[in-house]
């Protein structure tokens, strides 16, 4: 008798659980764009998942016309596309290892994020709190200058750079600008956060990229031997920290933002640094020269944004979407609003950025 009673009571509670639980309404996901379905996000093992066009809502078809006109029309070498962490189409030998070029740029980006948040990095320290100076001396109006304004291109510091392949050519006098006034796409700016990062931190880049990224997210073919900096030394002590890395690699960094600094579980970038960095802090009428006034994007923090008003952004491929960008063909992109990444290179270095940016729309276009 003892027993039965405790056992109805048992089996009286396990109805009741069972109950509220079918009873109860599931959590929602957001309806705002498939970047909010938390519960459903893919992460890749150790290999990327390759699946139909089809099952992500493109199109096989489309594709295929896809891939003919850009074998005849464009540049491109090596190009993958990744939906929902799923790779949909792709061209060329995605393992190959080949430089690419400024978005270096925006993985020091992401490097940045944990030593900012753990006070390491201080992003309002100036060049002079840092004894920051370089060959034949900085200006004292220069060292004014504070790290943030290293990784948003405004320092107002004109000292030669290392390296060519920037904007510097249209500078202003040296020590004519107010520190945080002036934004000018200056490798010499991106070149020192190089620095001050390695000084800080006490590691050099390539080897906490690997450490703090790379290996957490699976990336297959970085290789700490193929990482190498360049420069010539005697314009500047700070050299360019140029990445080799592979197209299937850096969709793995893109789906890394997409996911908001989380993968698999682990977050290895915070979302609140991942927001920052993307988020406009320079809008592109307010960049020098003039002639970036009426391009694609606007600049964060070594991220460029799409810009709203050009006139071929397209709300539904573009809106909250950014990409690292390097020299020639070059490119990282996260487009959250179709939970996609596309990593993208020309290793000949001949296309144009109105030339990606209209290859988006078409990959975009490959919707059944």
């Amino acid at each position: 008798m003892k027993y039965t009673y405790i056992k109805n009571i048992l089996i009286g509670i396990l109805l009741i659980c069972t109950t509220v639980t079918c009873c109860c309404p599931s959590e929602s996901n957001g309806s705002d764009g498939p970047n909010n379905h938390e519960s459903s996000r893919y992460f890749p093992g150790k290999d990327w998942e390759t699946t139909s066009p089809e099952t992500q809502g493109y199109s096989s078809e489309k594709f295929a016309a896809l891939k003919a006109e850009i074998e005849k029309k464009y540049s491109t070498t090596h190009l993958i596309v990744v939906v929902e962490g799923k790779v949909i189409f792709s061209m060329g030998d995605l393992s190959h290892n080949a430089r690419i070029a400024s978005c270096r740029k925006s993985l020091l980006s992401m490097l940045y994020g944990k030593y900012v948040e753990d006070g390491t990095i201080n992003l309002d320290a100036t060049l002079k709190d840092l004894n920051i100076d370089d060959i034949d001396g900085l200006l004292d109006i220069e060292k004014k200058a504070k790290v943030r304004h290293l990784i948003t291109a405004r320092s107002g510091v004109f000292h030669p750079a290392s390296n060519t392949g920037d904007d510097s050519k249209h500078a202003p006098k040296r020590g004519s600008v107010e520190p945080g006034t002036y934004f000018l796409y200056n490798n010499w700016d991106f070149n020192c956060a190089g620095g001050v990062f390695e000084q800080l931190v006490g590691m050099d880049i390539y080897s906490a990229f690997y450490q703090d990224i790379a290996s957490l997210i699976g990336m297959q073919d970085y290789k700490l031997a193929n990482q190498k900096k360049t420069g010539d030394l005697t314009l500047s002590k700070y050299p360019a920290y140029h990445f080799w890395i592979s197209t299937r690699d850096m969709a793995r960094v893109g789906y890394l933002m997409l996911r908001e600094g989380e993968w698999n579980g682990k977050q290895i970038i915070s979302k609140d640094w991942v927001k920052a960095t993307t988020s406009v802090v320079t809008p592109r009428t307010e960049m020098n020269p003039s002639s970036r006034h009426t391009r694609e994007f606007d600049y964060g923090y070594l991220w460029w944004i799409f810009n709203k008003e050009y006139t071929g952004y397209d709300p539904n491929v573009y809106k909250d979407g950014y990409t690292a960008t390097g020299l020639g063909g070059q490119y990282i992109t996260v487009l959250p609003h179709l939970d996609m990444v596309i990593a993208h290179k020309d290793v000949n270095a001949n296309m144009e950025k109105s030339t990606y940016y209209a290859l988006i729309k078409k990959i975009a276009g490959c919707k059944q």
